[in-house]
C-alpha cells in the first residue's frame, strides 16, 4: 500500500508540474484575469450614472425639505423614492406619491418628472443630469489615469522579478476594489475604488500580455494566443453592462460586485496553483529601457492606434447612458443593454482577426479598423431610439476588435525585430496607450458633451480616428535596427556554422562506416 500511495503521489506531482508548464493553462489564466477585470470595468457603466443621480437628487430633496412643508403627520411612514424611470412619481417636499393623487395647491412644492408620450419618466433638460457628465466622466477616467501612471513602473518590474508576482498582486488589488464598489455609498469612496482598480489592472494586463509573449515565441502563434486572451477582455465588456444593469434594477447595487468578488477568489486560487507567485523568476537578459522603446516611431504608431480606437468606446461609456436618459427615456436595464452589440462584435472581431490579421497583414487590418471606428462613431448620434444604436455600436466594437487583435501582436513583433526580446516594457507601453484612451476619453468627453453636446463629441472622435488611419501604412514593413540586424546576422552565421559542422561530422561518420565495410 505504501508503494502504491507513493506512486500515486509521484504521478500527481508529475501531473501538477506538467500543468504548470502548460502554455494553454497560462493562456486560460490570462483570459480569466482579463475577463474579470473588464467585467468590473464595465459593470459600473449602467450603474454609476443612475446611482450618482439618485444620490444627488436625494441630497437636493433633503436640502429643500422643511418640517412645515410636510402635509402629513411627522409619524408618517412614507419614504423618499426617487426614480428616473418608473412612470408615476411625483416629488412632494421629499415624499414620493403616485401620479393618480391629485396635485396639491400651487403653494405646495411639487416637482413632477417630465413625461414622454409613452408615459415614461424622462429628465429632459435637467441641469443636474447634464452636470452628471463631468462627475461620471472623471470617475470613469480615474481608473485609466492611475493605470497610466502605474504602467511605467510595472513593465520594468516584471523584467526584474518575473510575471507571476505582479499577476497575483493584480488579483488581490482587484478583489479589494470590488468589495469597495459593493459597499461604497458616496462619490469619494466610489472614486477611490475605481482608482484602486487601475493599479490592479496595470499588474494583470502588463504581466499577462508579457507572459503570453514570452511563452508563445512564434509570431503567428503569439497572434492567435493574444487574440484568445483579448476574447476574455471582450467577454468582460460583453457581459459587464447588461449584467450590471439587470442586477442593479432587480437586486440592487451591491449584488453584482459581490458575485464578481467570488469569481475573483476562484481566479486567485488558480493562479496560486499554476503560477506559484512566491517565486522570483527574472528574465535571462536585460530588456530595452522603456524610454528607448517610447522613442521608436513604429511602436508609437501602434500605440496611437490602440489609444484612439479605444478612446471612441471610452467616450461612449459615460456619455451614452446620459444622452439616452436625456433623449430616449429608457429603463435602467436598457442603459446596459445598449452596449451589447459593441461587446458581441468586439468578441467576434478579436476572434476572427486574431488569426486573419497575420495572413492579410496586421497593418492593413488596423488601417481598415480605424476607418470603420470613425465612420461607426459618426453614426451613433443619428439614432432616435435604442434600436437605432444597434448597427453603429456593432460597427464600433467590431472595428476596435480588428485594431486590438492586430496591434497587440505587432508590439511584440517590433521588440523582436528592433530591440531585445523582453516584453514587459513594450506591453506596459501598449497598456499606457489603452489607458490614455480610457483616461482622456471619459474626462474630456464628459466636459465636451456638457459644453457642445453629445453629437459634436462623437463627430470629433470620429474624425480623429479617420485621420489617424493612414499612419498604419508605415507598419507594413518596419525595418530592423542596425544593431539588431547585426545580432540576427551573427546568430544566423553561428547557426550555419553549427549546421556545416554537424554535416561534416555526418560525412566523416559515413566514410568511417564505408571503410569498415570494405575491410
Amino acid at each position: 500500500m505504501g508503494a502504491l500511495d507513493s506512486l500515486k503521489e509521484f504521478s500527481l506531482l508529475t501531473w501538477m508540474r506538467e500543468r504548470r508548464q502548460s502554455r494553454r493553462l497560462i493562456l486560460l489564466i490570462v483570459f480569466i484575469a482579463l475577463l474579470l477585470d473588464n467585467m468590473l470595468l464595465t459593470v459600473v457603466v449602467p450603474i454609476i450614472p443612475s446611482y450618482l443621480y439618485t444620490l444627488d437628487d436625494e441630497a437636493a430633496v433633503e436640502d429643500r425639505s422643511t418640517p412645515t412643508a410636510m402635509p402629513f403627520p411627522s409619524s408618517s411612514t412614507f419614504q423618499t423614492i426617487v426614480s428616473l424611470y418608473d412612470n408615476s412619481t411625483y416629488e412632494i417636499s421629499g415624499v414620493s406619491l403616485h401620479s393618480t393623487l391629485q396635485p396639491l395647491a400651487p403653494s405646495t412644492s411639487i416637482a413632477p418628472a417630465t413625461t414622454n408620450a409613452t408615459g415614461t419618466d424622462c429628465p429632459k433638460g435637467d441641469k443636474q443630469l447634464l452636470d452628471e457628465n463631468v462627475k461620471v466622466g472623471l470617475l470613469f477616467a480615474s481608473k485609466a489615469t492611475v493605470q497610466l501612471l502605474t504602467n511605467p513602473f510595472i513593465g520594468p518590474l516584471t523584467n526584474r522579478i518575473g510575471y507571476q508576482i505582479p499577476m497575483f498582486a493584480g488579483f488581490c488589488i482587484m478583489f479589494l476594489s470590488t468589495i469597495m464598489f459593493a459597499f461604497s455609498k458616496s462619490y469619494t469612496l466610489l472614486f477611490l475604488a475605481r482608482s484602486m482598480q487601475g493599479v490592479g489592472s496595470s499588474c494583470s494586463s502588463v504581466a499577462g500580455m508579457g507572459m503570453l509573449a514570452s511563452v508563445y515565441t512564434d509570431d503567428e502563434e503569439r497572434g492567435n494566443a493574444i487574440g484568445v486572451a483579448l476574447g476574455g477582455l471582450a467577454m468582460g465588456v460583453l457581459v459587464g453592462p447588461p449584467f450590471g444593469s439587470v442586477m442593479y434594477e432587480f437586486v440592487g447595487k451591491t449584488a453584482p460586485f459581490l458575485i464578481l468578488a467570488v469569481l475573483a477568489v476562484l481566479d486567485g486560487a488558480l493562479q496560486l496553483f499554476v503560477l506559484q507567485p512566491s517565486k522570483v523568476e527574472p528574465e535571462s537578459q536585460q530588456g530595452t529601457p522603456i524610454l528607448t522603446l517610447m522613442k521608436d516611431p513604429y511602436i508609437l504608431i501602434a500605440a496611437g492606434s490602440i489609444c484612439f480606437a479605444n478612446m471612441a468606446i471610452a467616450m461612449l461609456e459615460p456619455a451614452l447612458p446620459i444622452w439616452m436618459m436625456e433623449t430616449m427615456c429608457p429603463r435602467k436595464w436598457q442603459l446596459g443593454v445598449a452596449f451589447i452589440p459593441a461587446s458581441i462584435s468586439y468578441l467576434i472581431g478579436t476572434h476572427i482577426f486574431g488569426v486573419m490579421a497575420h495572413k492579410m497583414g496586421r497593418w492593413l487590418c488596423s488601417l481598415i479598423g480605424m476607418l470603420l471606428v470613425g465612420l461607426s462613431i459618426l453614426c451613433v448620434p443619428l439614432a432616435k431610439d435604442i434600436y437605432g444604436l444597434i448597427l453603429p455600436n456593432f460597427g464600433v466594437g467590431f472595428a476596435i476588435g480588428m485594431v486590438d487583435s492586430s496591434m497587440m501582436p505587432i508590439m511584440g513583433y517590433l521588440v523582436d525585430l528592433r530591440h531585445v526580446s523582453v516584453y514587459g516594457s513594450v506591453y506596459a507601453i501598449a497598456d499606457v496607450a489603452f489607458c490614455m484612451g480610457f483616461a482622456l476619453g471619459p474626462s474630456a468627453g464628459g466636459a465636451i458633451a456638457r459644453s457642445i453636446g453629445f453629437p459634436a463629441l462623437m463627430t470629433i472622435i470620429g474624425i480623429i480616428d479617420i485621420l489617424f488611419a493612414p499612419l498604419c501604412f508605415f507598419l507594413r514593413d518596419p525595418p530592423a535596427r542596425e544593431e539588431k540586424m547585426a545580432i540576427l546576422m551573427d546568430s544566423n552565421c553561428s547557426m550555419k556554422t553549427r549546421s556545416y559542422s554537424m554535416q561534416g561530422t555526418s560525412y566523416q561518420m559515413g566514410d568511417d562506416f564505408e571503410t569498415e565495410s570494405d575491410e
